[in-house]
């Protein structure tokens, strides 16, 4: 663990930091320099430590909302950059390249992360977004983290990919394009064209944080990290995979979805011992930053896995 820029959050208008919250930079796969941030329990018992895993071009400072919350649950927060987003160092010589050469080096973030972070009290609990929710679930299935529960935010465990599309990004990756671009950044987006949230504050927040630190914001994908994420899809669907994963489960999924495919949610769903899915009507992608009745819907589940765990 190192304290490299230990100060380096970035701060907005309407969006204050977590109670105690500071951020420590550990290493992650390959020595690479990547930033938590740590926000300890305002209660004098915490109840243990949720992990907030974020989904693609996600950073920790959208997550200070959903940090405050935990805190007044009783929970630590731990929030991580993933490699090559956020703050933490970036994979290609092009910063906006959405890359990842497999998720494997994700995974790794998070063991690392937990191991530099002993402290923490016990037990852990997961909370997944959309790609976190794919790191989050195959490091569960692999035993590399060890959590009580775990929740999953519209989790991308399937993308509405058909076999031609799946073929390309096959040969891609064959023909050495892993690192190019999968689709050129297009213009600056408009809140009447998002298809993450319904929540336009919410939309403006994510926009005035990445207007102040440019450095946080992330383009397209690459077939490299699309690739990998076909891959990590066939681990995860499997289901001796899942059929091995006890603990109590959540999921989430959004009704107005146009990112991830949530048919895999019922896949996925089926298999586990021990879950609970739900489908929150007219929201979008980012349940967690949606309207606040949408929102409440998906910590009444949170807070109904939970009291399955006994946590």
């Amino acid at each position: 663990m190192t304290d490299q820029k230990p100060d380096r959050i970035i701060d907005v208008p309407g969006n204050p930091r977590p109670d105690g919250a500071r951020i420590v930079w550990f290493e992650g796969v390959g020595g690479r320099k990547l930033r938590a941030c740590l926000s300890p329990a305002t209660v004098e018992t915490p109840r243990g430590t949720c992990i907030v895993c974020p989904g693609r071009t996600e950073f920790i400072e959208k997550y200070f909302q959903v940090a405050r919350e935990l805190q007044a649950k009783g929970f630590a927060v731990l929030i991580i950059d993933w490699p090559g987003q956020g703050l933490s160092e970036r994979l290609l010589d092009d910063p906006q390249k959405g890359h990842i050469d497999r998720f494997e080096t994700f995974m790794g973030a998070l063991s690392n992360g937990l191991a530099a972070f002993e402290e923490l009290p016990r037990p852990y609990v997961s909370l997944a977004h959309s790609m976190g929710g794919a790191i989050a679930m195959a490091a569960i299935g692999q035993k590399l983290v060890d959590v009580k529960a775990a929740a999953f935010c519209a989790p991308m465990w399937g993308l509405p990919l058909g076999r031609t599309q799946r073929y390309f990004i096959w040969a891609m990756r064959v023909m050495g394009r892993s690192n190019d671009f999968a689709m050129k950044p297009g213009p600056p987006e408009k809140f009447e064209d998002n298809i993450v949230t319904h929540d336009e504050p919410y939309w403006q927040l994510n926009r005035d944080l990445t207007d102040k630190a440019p450095e946080l914001s992330l383009g397209p994908v690459t077939w490299g990290w699309l690739g990998a994420s076909l891959d990590i899809f066939n681990n995860i669907s499997k289901p001796s995979v899942l059929q091995s994963i006890d603990i109590p489960v959540f999921i989430a999924s959004a009704a107005d979805e146009k990112l991830v495919d949530n048919k895999s949610h019922e896949h996925v769903a089926a298999y586990l011992p021990n879950c609970e899915h739900v489908t929150i009507d007219n929201a979008m992608h980012e349940i967690l930053m949606e309207k606040p009745d949408k929102r409440a819907e998906f910590w009444a589940g949170f807070d109904r896995m939970l009291e399955r765990a006994g946590i």
